[in-house]
Parts: C-alpha cells; structure tokens; sequence
C-alpha cells in the first residue's frame, strides 16, 4: 500500500491499523514531529498492554509503502520510500491474530486539521 501526506502539524499521521478490539491492535505509520524529522512507528497492544517502536526519518519523505505479511499470529511489517526496496521493520505477535483480522488505512489529525493523506492499493505475490 502506498500512503502520499503533506502533514506539518505535531502528531499528523497515517498508515496502516489491524484492530481486533480496543485491548488488541497493531499499527504502523509515520508521524509527523518538526520540520527536521517524523517518526516512522509501529504500536502493538496485546491485551491492553501496548509498546512503541519508532525510528526517526527525515520530514521530506512525503511518500510512503507499506508492506505486512502474516502466518497466523505472527505478522511481519516493511517498509519502502520507492514501493521496489523494502526494509523489515518488525516482526511482531498478536495474541488474538490468528483468526480472521481487521485491517485497515487510518488518518489521525489531533490537533488541526492541518493535512490530507491519499491511500493507493498496492498488490504483491505471497512470499514462497
């Protein structure tokens, strides 16, 4: 999937969300800190406890791809500036990831409405 942004308010943020129920989500996205940097992060909650694993990319990245691959509980996330070279970002357990998921594109705006996102379906062929 491919995610186009102009965010330039404190917290802008899109990417991709898989959600269960409130005590058992995942999500991954880039949010926007200053004019220097933003943060690429992906959240886990597992039963109502959540951990953050963010890494700083600069603010001119303005396009990203995601990419998520699943064998029952456990999901791997990638990412790419070019939608060709990805890089693992994580890999991670969802407790309750095993059956049927919930997956989906989110855009969280908390301070203004300062920004538009755009989502681009991207398909690719099951790793072998």
């Amino acid at each position: 999937m491919k995610t186009e942004f102009n965010s330039n308010h404190r917290f802008d943020q899109c990417g991709v969300i898989i959600y269960q129920d409130s005590d058992n989500w995942f999500k991954f996205s880039v949010e926007y800190e200053n004019y220097e940097y933003q943060r690429l992060g992906s959240f886990v909650t597992n039963h109502g406890y959540s951990d953050w694993a963010p890494r700083n990319i600069p603010a001119e990245h303005k396009v990203v791809y995601y990419r998520l691959s699943r064998r029952e509980s456990d999901f791997c996330i990638e990412s790419s500036y070019d939608g060709i070279n990805f890089k693992q970002i994580r890999i991670f357990y969802l407790f309750e990831g095993s059956g049927s998921i919930q997956i989906g594109l989110y855009t969280c705006i908390p301070e203004e409405i300062s920004f538009t996102s755009t989502f681009t379906e991207c398909k690719w062929l099951a790793h072998k």
